[in-house]
């Protein structure tokens, strides 16, 4: 799925009204996308308060309060009276809920921040095109919306966001616990700074011109299940272990074989055809007993002292590696002699960062850093869109795939395209969840998945377990070595 910018969304809006839909039905379809879905989610709520800039937001929130009130619900709009300059399809809407007698219509100022269980505050003040901070008795009436607990949603983005940049950090934002948004994500939706503000993202599909977002240049997108399906190659029938490559997963010391553990066996459950660790000798007992499908090499006695090259190979290296002096030679001296792509995380990044070795790393090979992780190789930035910006920079200079962890994780191509992931969900902050994702993108490429699409695969199918893990475990219960386990599941969703 393209990200557009506001600018480009607003030129799809008007080349969707050049095919022939007026503005108004446009706003009419929006407005009914959004209460189809208010109705279905919203069943047990009693009351509904609608708060509508002098925009288009406006006109969309006007245009769902009436069709609220038409399916016998009880509503409420809430406007600054002082500012009666709407927009002429705002100002259409608006006139036709004047003419209901069931709908009040309240000036901001009236609304009391009291807690009620049953209402539902729907925030339609500011739209995409938002480009200054809340101020006056918009600022005043948001931080009052903040703080009841109801059920909060924001009709396209939450007042108070711009699209596609980050606000100041003091800044007042609508607080969403879902934002329906029509037909694309906004990049701010993704960074961690601002998605926060959003809740869940429920895109509606509103039937904007086809031919124009087939046309529209973006260099960011969002990993969708159309894309996935793209990408997965169903199993063949007559094939042999040989087909699916040979993966390579080196890491583990001494206190820390689970780590290279949970690499190998993800990797196996992701379809690799034959697996190998290297790992030190400390680690052969627990490996074979675990994952006796994985051959073992030996390579020192408590910690890794060197990395056999095997031919035909795709290495995912660092898991639980450690730092050793040992083991540092060992992957410098890999990275001298070994000019084929590669993954690298963990340790193996802070190897490479400690010595100051990032151009030793092959071309097309993959990073998978988490912040600190990036910040130890690159330097450190202000906000997530800096280092998104930085992380571009640096995938072109060294003509490699950055797989930039967070909880968007994004991927960053050398030609400098971005793929937000958008599967996954906090219970994956543990330990390990991370030597799984490893596993799994070093299963693909040896499976002769192209590198681009096995790190856009890799990063969705790892989010995707771990939704599955988290629905049977919960968030808080659930461990790495579910998520593992849940693989499965995935392929037998994608293959269905």
């Amino acid at each position: 799925m393209k990200i557009l910018t506001a600018e480009q969304i607003k030129a799809c809006d008007a080349a969707t009204i050049a095919k022939g839909i007026s503005s108004g039905n446009l706003m009419e379809k929006a407005a009914r996308a959004c209460v189809d879905w208010i109705k279905m989610n919203c069943q047990s709520k009693q009351k509904f308060s609608i708060f509508c800039g002098n925009g288009n937001n406006g006109g969309d929130g006007f245009a769902i309060a009436r069709m609220l009130y038409e399916k016998g619900l009880d509503t409420e709009v809430f406007i600054d009276k002082s500012n009666k300059q709407f927009s002429p399809d705002a100002h259409i809407n608006f006139k036709k809920i004047k003419q209901l007698s069931g709908i009040s219509i309240r000036d901001f100022s009236d609304f009391s921040p009291d807690s009620h269980e049953n209402v539902v505050l729907i925030d339609a003040i500011f739209g995409y095109g938002l480009n200054r901070e809340l101020s006056g008795s918009v600022k005043k009436v948001v931080e009052k919306m903040n703080q009841p607990a109801a059920t909060k949603i924001s009709i396209d983005i939450p007042s108070g966001l711009f699209a596609d940049r980050l606000i100041d950090e003091k800044s007042t934002v609508f607080e969403a616990d879902f934002t329906l948004t029509f037909q694309f994500y906004k990049r701010s939706f993704l960074h961690p700074e601002s998605g926060k503000f959003c809740g869940k993202i429920i895109v509606l599909d509103i039937d904007l011109d086809a031919d124009f977002i087939a046309k529209a240049e973006t260099g960011y997108f969002v990993i969708d299940e159309d894309l996935i399906r793209d990408i997965y190659k169903p199993r063949d029938d007559f094939a042999n272990k040989g087909t699916y490559g040979k993966s390579i997963l080196v890491g583990g010391s001494y206190g820390k074989i689970g780590a290279i553990l949970m690499s190998s066996w993800a990797a196996l459950r992701t379809g690799s055809g034959l697996t190998f660790v290297i790992a030190p000798e400390c680690g052969n007992f627990i490996l074979q007993s675990q994952i006796p499908e994985a051959m073992f090499i030996n390579s020192g006695e408590k910690y890794l002292e060197k990395i056999e090259i095997i031919d035909k190979a795709t290495y995912g290296i660092g898991p639980g590696f450690g730092k050793e002096k040992h083991s540092q030679k060992a992957l410098v001296d890999f990275l001298k002699n070994h000019d084929r792509p590669i993954l690298l995380d963990a340790d193996a990044l802070n190897i490479i960062a400690e010595n100051n070795k990032s151009k030793l790393i092959p071309k097309h090979s993959i990073i998978t850093p988490h912040p600190l992780e990036f910040e130890r190789l690159f330097g450190s930035t202000e906000n997530s869109f800096e280092r998104l910006e930085l992380a571009k920079q640096k995938a072109e200079e060294l003509q490699i795939f950055i797989v930039l962890k967070d909880h968007h994780t994004a991927i960053i191509t050398p030609d400098g395209r971005v793929f937000y992931n958008i599967t996954g969900n906090s219970g994956m902050a543990k330990g390990g969840s991370g030597d799984a994702l490893t596993g799994i993108i070093t299963s693909l490429i040896s499976q002769k998945y192209a590198i681009e699409e096995a790190c856009i695969f890799g990063v969705w199918l790892h989010g995707k377990a771990g939704d599955l893990a988290a629905e049977s475990f919960s968030k808080e219960a659930m461990l790495p070595t579910d998520l593992i386990q849940k693989i499965g599941e995935v392929f037998k969703y994608l293959s269905g």
